[in-house]
């Protein structure tokens, strides 16, 4: 029974997935005798959660997902795994879409991480909407992992997180085979795996045979649901077990071979020459489980109704989380009006979202090790930690993460995972730092999972923190990743615009780009609605000889720039405001029009001291750091002089450039770059 699930199918399916053979006695234990859900009903709000981070194993789980009942993973499709189809619901690692997967998995590390944040969210839940007598939030995550996801730095921030926070509604199930791709795991890892996880703050627990040992495997799941900690169970097992090449390094993805599939075939009662035959004892098997899930479904929804009576207005709560809902009212919270003094936006940022956070429970807000810095605390927030941990509990929605960026976002996009919209996270750091957090960013656009990610400190007015923290290059990263919002606001009311932009992005990540330095308030020139369009027109002018477009930080630059040109008789300007790329590339095509006033004769140059890749989409020039070079440890104003980026400077160089332009309008046709680098030049970039 317990392998002969994988031997009904085909060569190339035991090739590519060597690893699940050894793994059929865990998947047997979890589905048929372990876990809460409902394969009629995959959507059941209080079902168990179980992520495959070792991804690359997923014919494991979609075999177990046919076998249980789940109505689209039907055999037909079960066959499409490594094919051309295009409708197939088998990729090469699970993806979000699909009934039974609750994360996309696939870099490793990516999917214990996601766990420890869908299990925090499950806390936090369970503490904030359970009462006595009603256990609304009782459900368990199950995480399985490899060798490699135990090495991934990733995975290692977020498992000394959920030691820390005590999440004993976590297990994490290892798959111990002790190979990775280049070998036996021995010849880059000699720790104790066990005695880490206990340091940690885990509960460890030993099965020494995985491969046959189902009772072993279920004593293990069940005594893992008792814990007051995380639990790990280390489950020894075989990879490619019952091949020629089991155990060794080459069943890792080496093909077996046909006489070697044959064999294995034999051994087990199979037909060789048969494929895609799965016996009927092996059906009638899993045949139950459908139906134990739909009394489950019917004893929580039974629940649900009988809480809703108990505690109408609790209820009345919890369903509008449940149906991913904010009260109608929280833009109102948003200030009218803010201070006219000079402002930082990271600043700004606290002010439009800080009245919100308090008032709103859906946003569970964290920082990596930064509270003083991002702006991000309002007076009354709790933070999360185990009840009674450092001043905190599972009710609170203020996350200290740690130094730990990366997990950060990874944690923050399982929070987002575990129900549509009932938590929005946010995240924040120094922007530099979401080079740390990429990859979970990219994870979260994958999956449409609305994350907002607040980064501070995004330029070269970071000052006296250097090139080390002058993000140039960062915007460009996030500007080109697909689903992904990144904001650039240019004073306080753009702020309440991005924030507003953000939070009404329901299947989509967001970053919200802020400065260090103070800005000058530009009210009522700009306008947080129009931020939603991406770009719109900051000053008009029908005489205009040169379109400025100013980003951010530096928007009030470009106005003042715009203002010299004209007194100087050098040029007229008409100024932009462009605080998102893709927000404007998804305006119809009369109104990028309208904004860009593009003309033969009429240059555009942006002005934002960072990389300039992107804008020759929507300009002729600009005005940017070299590509060549990174940023300087200045004060943040000595900074912005010795790139050039000042007033006189600037428009010094583009009186020239728009002088060159009347001269040669072929040089309309090019993408100038002007840097600090060139000294009084542009170059032409093509």
């Amino acid at each position: 029974m317990v392998q002969c699930i994988f031997f009904s199918l085909p060569t190339h399916a035991l090739t590519a997935n060597s690893g699940a053979i050894g793994m059929a006695a865990i998947g047997i234990s979890l589905w048929k005798y372990t876990m809460k859900y409902a394969p009629h009903s995959p959507d059941f709000f209080n079902r168990d959660r179980f992520i495959l981070s070792n991804g690359h194993t997923c014919l494991f789980q979609y075999t177990f997902l046919h076998l249980t009942g789940y109505k689209d993973m039907t055999f037909d499709q079960l066959k499409s795994y490594h094919s051309k189809r295009y409708d197939a619901l088998c990729p090469g690692h699970p993806e979000i879409e699909h009934e039974g997967i609750e994360v996309t998995t696939g870099p490793l590390g990516q999917g214990i991480s996601n766990a420890v944040g869908i299990a925090a969210a499950g806390k936090h839940l369970g503490a904030t909407y359970n009462r006595e007598n009603f256990p609304i939030v009782s459900n368990h995550i199950w995480c399985m992992v490899g060798d490699a996801c135990l090495q991934e730095g990733v995975a290692l921030e977020a498992i000394s997180l959920a030691g820390h926070w005590q999440l004993n509604n976590l297990t994490v199930i290892y798959d111990n085979n002790q190979i990775t791709c280049d070998g036996t795991v021995d010849i880059t890892n000699t720790e104790d795996v066990n005695k880490k996880m206990e340091a940690c703050g885990w509960r460890v627990i030993d099965v020494e045979d995985g491969c046959y040992d189902v009772p072993a495997i279920v004593r293990a799941l069940h005594d893992a649901k008792t814990s007051d900690r995380p639990t790990f169970i280390n489950v020894r097992t075989i990879i490619g077990l019952g091949s020629a090449v089991a155990g060794q390094a080459v069943a890792h993805g080496a093909a077996f071979g046909v006489a070697d599939v044959a064999k294995m075939k034999e051994a087990y009662g199979f037909n060789p020459e048969e494929h895609f035959v799965i016996p009927e004892e092996v059906r009638d098997f899993f045949a139950d489980l459908p139906a134990k899930g739909e009394e489950a479904v019917k004893e929580w929804t039974a629940l649900l109704k009988s809480y809703k009576r108990e505690h109408p207005e609790l209820g009345a709560h919890l369903q509008a989380r449940l149906d991913g809902e904010i009260p109608e009212d929280w833009e109102s919270m948003i200030p009218a009006t803010f201070p006219e003094k000079a402002t930082a936006s990271r600043a700004s940022s606290g002010l439009v979202f800080n009245p919100i956070a308090e008032k709103v429970p859906t946003f569970m807000v964290g920082t990596a090790d930064l509270t003083p810095s991002v702006n991000m605390s309002w007076k009354s927030k709790q933070t999360f930690q185990a009840d009674g941990k450092a001043g905190g509990s599972y009710t609170g929605r203020y996350v200290h993460y740690g130094i730990r960026e990366h997990a950060m976002a990874a944690i923050a996009n399982g929070f987002a995972a575990y129900h549509p919209n009932m938590i929005i996270p946010i995240t924040s750091t120094f922007f530099m730092f979401y080079l740390w957090a990429a990859p979970s960013v990219r994870m979260g656009a994958l999956q449409r999972l609305q994350v907002i990610h607040v980064a501070t400190h995004d330029s070269i007015g970071t000052g006296e923190d250097g090139p080390t923290h002058q993000p140039i290059e960062l915007a460009t990263l996030f500007r080109t990743m697909p689903n992904v919002l990144y904001i650039r606001p240019g004073d306080s009311e753009e702020t309440a615009g991005a924030w507003t932009v953000a939070i009404k992005a329901k299947n989509t990540p967001s970053i919200i780009s802020t400065s260090r330095h103070a800005l000058p308030q530009l009210s009522p020139l700009t306008n947080r609605h129009k931020v939603a369009k991406g770009a719109y027109v900051l000053r008009e002018n029908p005489n205009a000889t040169l379109t400025l477009i100013g980003v951010g930080a530096e928007l009030s630059l470009a106005l003042n720039v715009a203002d010299a040109l004209e007194r100087s008789g050098k040029a007229q300007v008409r100024v932009l405001s462009f605080p998102c790329q893709r927000l404007f590339d998804q305006q119809n095509l009369e109104y990028k029009r309208s904004v860009l006033q593009r003309r033969a004769d009429r240059p555009t140059v942006v002005i934002e001291p960072y990389t300039p890749n992107g804008w020759e989409r929507y300009a002729n020039a600009a005005f940017c750091m070299s590509t060549s070079r990174f940023g300087q440890s200045l004060p943040g104003p000595v900074a912005y002089e010795y790139f050039g980026f000042t007033v006189d400077g600037i428009a010094e160089r583009l009186g020239g450039y728009v002088e060159t332009v009347r001269r040669e309008p072929e040089a309309m046709m090019e993408f100038y770059e002007f840097t600090e680098a060139d000294g009084e030049k542009s170059v032409r970039i093509y």
